[in-house]
């Protein structure tokens, strides 16, 4: 029986996994709940060879059958703290303020799914090995894991992941070697001058002229400094200061993102903003204090892997498999694992959905049996 039809037989049985997951959200590193039905269901499906706590709420489970190479599929697991607005769902979120917003509860059933027809049928040679992972949403789930021996207990080939996307037609599997999510660095500025009567700003050094004249020269980074073939955001997304409308205040608050693919875009990004703002404050006369996060590197697919995966969609989806789905500059954990291992993130598509981290956002459950398939294929096709 061909893998998507036999998968297709047990499509309720993950469409009430999905629900389960969507009704108990759980946040980054918090998946106790998760993890244990995750761990439930794998020891139903017959596989033995499961650790728990990796990255302390990661679930890791192996599939072997006979030598051969061993590829790593992987599902993140974490909700978000959103407020569900799908009142007409029956397995609406039971835990308010947390929901599956972005998706992870299809993600971690998908792989289940593949992990259940794998465990039945065993036709491939080699090792699997089935990645469950905490702290995706912004909290790097997969460094963690990573960190605490992942890829040293267990020494994968070739790694595989996949992101539902709203707004592609639902089941198209879409793949592409190369850039596809950027790194995410943030900062916040907290800049220090002096208060005084708005009607006597000659008195004070004012934070908002200051911050205002910082917004506008870090956009000359990107337009000035930057090659302009490479991509290059940086977004000022909050400025916050004073409270009357006659009060010059002491203080001003900025904080945003910068996003690239190329690793030297962001070491001269970085640069360029520390020279940047360190400069226009000493310009205004204020101080300033600066705290740069590195986020997440940039998810960027390898060449053979990305073709292979392509194949492997092929099979499971024919014509609505693709390869010019445009990079996007959101992130994405999953880039650790790249940096590490050669692989492929994959999208699937959700349909005319909400988008993702929206309140009224749901998984759309036709495309489980289409994830759990390409899985299921690429294990089996790459340990043929």
């Amino acid at each position: 029986m061909p893998i998507k039809n036999r998968i297709a037989s047990f499509e309720n049985e993950m469409i009430s996994w999905r629900h389960h997951f969507h009704e108990n959200p759980e946040l980054a590193y918090n998946e106790f709940n998760t993890s244990k039905k995750v761990v439930e269901l794998l020891k139903e499906f017959g596989i033995t060879e499961i650790e728990e706590g990796i990255g302390k709420t990661g679930v890791v489970a192996t599939l072997e059958n006979g030598t051969g190479k061993t590829i790593g599929l992987r599902a993140d697991m974490d909700a978000l703290p959103i407020f569900e607005e799908n009142k007409n769902k029956k397995y609406k979120s039971k835990c308010d303020g947390k929901m599956h917003a972005c998706g992870h509860d299809g993600h971690t059933t998908m792989l289940l799914g593949a992990a259940k027809y794998l465990s039945e049928t065993k036709n491939f040679k080699g090792k699997v090995v089935l990645i469950f992972q905490p702290a995706e949403e912004g909290f790097a789930g997969a460094k963690a894991m990573i960190d605490d021996g992942l890829l040293e207990r267990y020494p994968i080939n070739e790694i595989y992941g996949m992101h539902n996307m709203p707004g592609l037609e639902a089941g198209v599997l879409a793949i592409e070697s190369g850039p596809r999510l950027a790194a995410a660095d943030n900062f916040v500025i907290e800049i220090i001058g002096k208060g005084a009567h708005g009607a006597m700003p000659s008195n004070s050094i004012d934070p908002i002229v200051c911050g205002a004249s910082i917004i506008q020269n870090l956009q000359h980074i990107v337009s000035r400094n930057s090659d302009p073939k490479e991509t290059l955001v940086i977004t000022v997304a909050s400025f916050n200061s004073g409270h009357a409308n006659n009060v010059i205040p002491k203080s001003a608050s900025l904080s945003g993102t910068i996003r690239y693919y190329n690793d030297k875009i962001g070491v001269l990004a970085k640069k360029r903003f520390f020279e940047v703002v360190n400069s226009t404050c000493d310009a205004f006369g204020a101080k300033v204090d600066i705290n740069f996060q590195k986020g997440y590197p940039a998810t960027i697919n390898h060449k053979k892997q990305s073709e292979f995966a392509y194949d492997s969609a092929k099979k499971i989806v024919g014509n609505k498999a693709s390869s010019s789905q445009a990079p996007m500059m959101g992130s994405e954990d999953f880039s650790y694992f790249l940096k590490k291992v050669p692989g492929c993130f994959a999208w699937i598509g959700n349909g005319p959905s909400a988008s993702l981290h929206n309140p009224k956002y749901d998984f759309n459950d036709s495309v489980l049996s289409i994830g759990s398939s390409f899985l299921a294929s690429i294990a089996e096709d790459r340990l043929s």
